[in-house]
């Protein structure tokens, strides 16, 4: 098993790494899942879903503006 490593953001962001986003066959829009176990983080690709997503409806939130504004919370 290879060891990879990713640099958290001072926005607590990080880069998911290339080998992982490979193996996961992970897209712009797709959604991971982070879940805590007795033997760490497990980060898994969640199945596309047909629903609309429920904030989505809030797209007027989704400005420079407002991301400046909540970018601490």
């Amino acid at each position: 098993m290879a060891v990879l490593l990713s640099k958290l953001t001072s926005k607590a962001q990080t880069v998911i790494p290339r080998e992982i986003r490979a193996q996961l066959d992970l897209k712009p829009g797709d959604v991971v899942r982070y879940r805590h176990t007795d033997a760490g983080v497990v980060i898994d690709k969640l199945p596309p879903t047909t629903e609309e997503d429920a904030l989505s409806s809030f797209s007027e939130w989704a400005s420079t503006a407002d991301d400046r504004a909540y970018a601490d919370l």
